[in-house]
């Protein structure tokens, strides 16, 4: 049992060290810390019209989730149209199950009037 996890925990040591070795690398050789005008972003020479960490408005994220539930339909369409000619019948509904539980979410959206931007 634990040579079936050897692998993965072999790798996360190995994504552990690697972490670890550049942070100390980048704080070895950074000369000094940075002085405030040096920490602004660059805007084009222009100073910035608003401040980086303002707030977006709640709409931005409703339409990000929209689109990961249209992104993940489309991830599962592409191996499940792959085995479909295998699977038959029983690979069709679990894809109208599938798509159902999609549908619902965007139905949801779509009455909660998150489809709008105004």
């Amino acid at each position: 049992m634990l040579a079936t996890f050897g692998a993965a925990l072999t790798v996360f040591v190995a994504a552990a060290s690697a972490v670890l070795v550049l942070r100390w690398a980048g704080q070895a050789i950074t000369a000094a810390p940075l002085t405030a005008p040096e920490r602004v972003p660059f805007t084009g020479g222009e100073p910035p019209e608003f401040h980086a960490w303002s707030r977006y408005h709640a709409r931005y994220y409703v339409m990000a989730l929209l689109f990961l539930a249209f992104d993940m339909e489309m991830v599962y369409m592409y191996p499940w149209a792959v085995v479909f000619a295998r699977e038959g019948i029983v690979a069709f509904v679990e894809m109208g199950m599938f798509i159902t539980i999609l549908l619902l979410g965007v139905l949801y959206a779509w009455r909660e009037r998150g489809l709008e931007w105004a």
